[in-house]
């Protein structure tokens, strides 16, 4: 394992870590998988999924070769993360438009969201560096999983959220966990610069996607996916876009499976953000060679509420491999398509549901072809944000295609039975 810079490409000594170069560009971690056989990996993928009770029982350390090898198994910290679901709808096909589409619910994940599967890599290379505290910022789900894990870990956890703009559910997680929260005037953007700035004088372990290891955890996602379809990918993978750390951990994951012959051809990708939000898309869209920022996003899914990502650079690099695309949907759309993944008995937070929003606007263009196969990855829990729920079912809202309000009716069996059997009974 070595530390590769992204901007300069220098290589640093694996016996220290640093978040980021002497020039100032993040770091990536670059594995030596020469004399790795593929089928080998299969075999033992597959004999690792009757593990019950040692940390090979979770669906990131299952591939422990391919994420963190040198780490000694005392020191990972887990909660046997991963083994979430995959999932066809035909609510969903028949919304989007495509014959075979199937979704990746991370949402099942112990905290809640797809954040477990790199904090888990994250917190138990700390740990095996002697940190006793963690910290990062966030919009929600990254505070709740680092909180989650250093309480696991016997850790402190220290997190700073902006004071507006997120959801208070996850804040009220991130609490339950035993975390230190601060809340702060500013944006998630600001929380990253302070942390960049301070953390090692403060002697605190950075847990934000700035850190290579919450990447590598995070590739296990299209590993697990690739294992439960017998390592045969759909065409397209649809990933949602804040601090684009899944996309970079998508492009860095389909390249490993690629280049150790476990899959035999790439998918393409499509980064989807929200209008509100969506400075990569932007870029991309003006075939820009740098990231504008935006000083003031704005969007109700709070996961993707990120001006200025600090992966972009990575993902770039995730479009270049696979010939990736970028979109943009508004709030509406992604409530609406939200709605559809929660009728459908899956569930998502918004920030997940903008992945299927994405996908119809994708399909209606032509862009995707509707004999194509897609998946979309669901990032977080339906109750990771209840405030959306409640604005979008049981608020005045003109904007809704698929509200499903409270029925109010007196307990007799004659209102009764008009409500369920109809008003003729």
């Amino acid at each position: 394992m070595k530390f590769i810079c992204i901007d300069c490409g220098k290589e640093l000594s694996s016996s220290e870590f640093f978040y980021h170069c002497t020039c100032g560009g993040l770091l990536d971690i670059v594995h030596d998988f020469r004399g790795y056989d593929a089928e080998y990996l299969k075999r033992l993928f597959k004999e690792r999924l009757s593990e019950r009770m040692t940390p090979y029982a979770s669906g990131v350390w299952r591939y422990k070769e391919l994420i963190f090898p040198e780490l000694s198994d005392e020191h990972i910290v887990t909660k046997y993360e991963g083994n979430t679901g995959l999932y066809a709808s035909e609510l969903i096909e028949k919304y989007t438009g495509l014959k075979r589409v199937s979704v990746k619910a991370q949402s099942e994940n112990p905290s809640g969201s797809f954040k477990d599967n790199g904090m888990t890599v994250a917190v138990s290379h700390g740990k095996s560096l002697g940190y006793e505290k963690f910290t990062c910022t966030s919009t929600g789900n990254t505070s709740s999983s680092l909180a989650m894990y250093a309480s696991i870990a016997n850790a402190n956890s220290y997190v700073f959220v902006p004071d507006k703009d997120i959801s208070m559910n996850k804040v009220l997680q991130t609490l339950a966990y035993g975390a230190n929260v601060f809340s702060f005037s500013g944006t998630y953007d600001d929380g990253i610069q302070f942390l960049e700035k301070h953390s090692n004088e403060l002697g605190l372990y950075v847990c934000n996607s700035i850190n290579p290891f919450r990447i590598e955890g995070q590739k296990s996602i299209i590993y697990e996916i690739a294992q439960y379809l017998d390592w045969e990918l759909p065409e397209w993978i649809i990933v949602p876009g804040g601090a684009l750390s899944n996309a970079t951990a998508l492009g860095k994951g389909l390249y490993d499976l690629y280049s150790l012959g476990l899959i035999n051809k790439l998918p393409r990708v499509a980064i989807v953000q929200a209008k509100g939000a969506s400075p990569f898309h932007k870029m991309v869209n003006e075939d820009k060679k740098e990231l504008t920022p935006e000083p003031f996003p704005k969007t109700r899914a709070s996961a993707l509420n990120i001006g200025n990502p600090p992966n972009w650079k990575k993902a770039l690099q995730t479009l270049k491999q696979t010939a990736g695309i970028t979109i943009s949907v508004t709030d509406e759309e992604i409530l609406d398509a939200k709605a559809i993944v929660d009728q459908s008995g899956i569930g998502c937070e918004p920030a997940s549901a903008a992945t299927i929003a994405g996908l119809r606007h994708l399909v209606s263009k032509q862009i995707i072809d509707k004999e194509e196969s897609a998946l979309c990855i669901l990032t977080g829990n339906l109750l990771k944000d209840t405030d959306n729920l409640r604005y979008y079912h049981l608020e005045n809202n003109p904007c809704t295609s698929f509200k499903n309000t409270i029925q109010y009716s007196n307990l007799t069996l004659y209102n009764i039975s008009k409500k369920i059997i109809g008003e003729n009974t």
